[in-house]
């Protein structure tokens, strides 16, 4: 099924519904009468509410993920103040809500063939019957290849109706002049996922990335759908396949690497480059391995205004060297 995503005011795409949103927890208590000189009148309700923060990590040392460590093991910090790890686990079996985005703009001409096994072989090993994954590609435009589904059939289908687009100005010329066109919507296709696929799912939710980080036309700034992204708890991966003859034999710049590094560091995924093609298999094993041994941490905020304000989280593990994987911080809720 092919949708093409549109920007907020255009028919949205249909997300799965009847979801509750697992970061703000509301309970109703029954009315306390006793000792209070004015009760509650019989029909009304207290209201508590308790906001978690999630935080999905993961813990690596030199050459694989730690997956041995307890709640104890680890601090976390908002905004420089210690914060009380209440909830804790390892995400080994938690439902996964998945993305997959593939760049085929004329750029990933050459690998696009490899990508698309290696993504079919990847969910054959990571989705399994109570996931769900979606599959999108981008160029000239954005577009839903196929929706919420769990079928692999369907999502193998989907990723091999990716073909390139041989049009657009920017990485190629093509039958579209002017400027602000381009050919590679990359952030285009970020805010899109961020906020009209992902954003009223619950649990883990994760986007992987083909592509090699260059925009070309795209209506969102980086920064843009980097937020979009924080604001919907996304974890961004991406596999970095860079044709850079394709570059060279241009004479054109390329800052792909960089903006990738961005989305993946900010929101707590990784970049994993691929500087031969058939290492592509390999870049989707290191993001399987590490969807299986992630540690959540939630914690209540000491903070607890609503003020929308961006906080930083800081995760480290006491007593070692280990590089941890974590968003840097998250948008507070704004009344």
């Amino acid at each position: 099924m092919k949708t093409r995503v549109g920007f907020p005011g255009k028919a949205r795409v249909a997300v799965m519904s009847g979801l509750v949103l697992a970061s703000c927890l509301l309970w109703r208590l029954p009315a306390i009468t006793s000792g209070q000189e004015n009760p509650p009148a019989a029909d009304q309700t207290l209201h508590v509410t308790t906001e978690v923060v999630n935080v999905y990590a993961v813990v690596r040392d030199k050459k694989r993920p730690v997956t041995n460590l307890t709640r104890q093991d680890f601090e976390l910090t908002e905004d420089g103040v210690p914060q009380e790890i209440r909830y804790f686990s390892q995400e080994t079996d938690t439902p996964l809500t998945l993305g997959i985005l593939v760049d085929t703009s004329p750029s990933q001409g050459r690998v696009l063939s490899i990508e698309q096994e290696e993504a079919k072989t990847f969910i054959g090993q990571v989705v399994r019957p109570k996931d769900l994954a979606f599959i999108l590609h981008f160029d000239l435009e954005v577009e839903l290849l196929q929706d919420f589904t769990s079928d692999h059939r369907l999502l193998a289908r989907a990723i091999d109706s990716t073909e390139i687009n041989g049009g657009g100005q920017g990485v190629m010329p093509g039958p579209f002049p002017g400027p602000g066109i381009g050919g590679t919507h990359l952030h285009d296709a970020v805010y899109l996922a961020s906020r009209e696929l992902l954003k009223g799912e619950v649990g883990r939710k994760v986007l992987i990335m083909l592509t090699d980080g260059e925009d070309q036309g795209s209506k969102i700034k980086l920064d843009e759908a980097v937020e979009a992204a924080q604001k919907s708890d996304i974890i961004i991966y991406s596999v970095d396949i860079t044709d850079r003859a394709f570059y060279w034999g241009r004479t054109m710049g390329f800052r792909g690497d960089a903006v990738l590094k961005k989305y993946s560091d900010e929101t707590g995924g990784r970049v994993i480059e691929v500087t031969r093609a058939k290492d592509t298999a390999q870049a989707f094993q290191e993001i399987a391995e590490e969807l299986r041994t992630q540690y959540l941490l939630g914690y209540t905020p000491k903070n607890d205004r609503h003020d929308g304000s961006f906080r930083k989280i800081r995760v480290n593990v006491r007593g070692h060297n280990y590089k941890v994987q974590a968003r840097r911080g998250y948008y507070a809720p704004a009344d």
